[in-house]
């Protein structure tokens, strides 16, 4: 997460109505639940969804980690606790399609960084997009950069009338459950296909190991692209 994206987040969880409910989808090792507890309201429900199971915890890594699930846990808790956030973030340790009877009503804020492949991605946008209410706020990292994630989006939001395109800060894309016409809110999130391949182009390049290829796309780091 960069810095222009955990503003965004805390923009986000700063606007939402005491009372309300925000929902996390993928925690990891919590920088982005402590920034939404700490920007949040007092009496706002912040509900954090992540199974710490090993699988699917980034980029190449989907199966067989349980050291590194229960690492990635007790890192998650320590550093809640560290930032004083603990006594308002719960944890619900569940896969998202499993979490939903966990979580009551509407959501305010949703915030999306689960499994990054297409099915998982195009289930929480669409079931937990379901939940989010009208006037609230849905966020999805690694929108129009993840593929499974980007298909997903072109798939539920480009043609949708519900939710409203409003921007993103690297990839990190947002939305406002609100009536949207179509073609100008189809139009304006197909602009960022052209970004989309780019990112698509530099993982290829770090992957192969052509850093003055992925230089060349104006990627400067050895990181991910976000």
């Amino acid at each position: 997460m960069t810095d222009a994206q955990a503003r965004r987040l805390w923009d986000a969880a700063r606007g939402v109505r005491p009372g309300s409910q925000i929902v996390e989808i993928g925690s990891y090792r919590g920088r982005s639940a402590i920034v939404l507890a700490r920007a949040a309201p007092d009496g706002t429900d912040v509900v954090a969804i992540d199974p710490h199971a090993g699988n699917d915890r980034g980029p190449q890594e989907i199966e067989g980690y349980a050291s590194e699930a229960e690492s990635d846990h007790q890192a998650f808790l320590g550093n809640l606790d560290h930032a004083g956030v603990s006594g308002r973030v719960r944890h619900v340790r569940l896969p998202s399609a499993q979490a939903h009877a966990e979580v009551g009503g509407e959501v305010a804020l949703l915030y999306i960084d689960g499994a990054h492949r297409y099915g998982p991605a195009r289930d929480d946008i669409r079931d937990w997009g379901a939940r989010v209410a009208p006037g609230g706020t849905m966020l999805i990292h690694d929108g129009f950069s993840a593929i499974g994630v980007t298909l997903a989006t072109l798939r539920l939001l480009v043609p949708s009338r519900d939710f409203r395109y409003i921007g993103r800060s690297g990839s990190l894309v947002e939305y406002r459950r609100e009536p949207a016409p179509v073609l100008r809110n189809a139009l304006h999130q197909l602009a960022e296909l052209p970004w989309f391949l780019r990112n698509v182009l530099v993982k290829v390049a770090l992957s192969a190991h052509l850093r003055p290829l992925a230089r060349l796309l104006g990627h400067r780091s050895g990181d991910w692209p976000y």
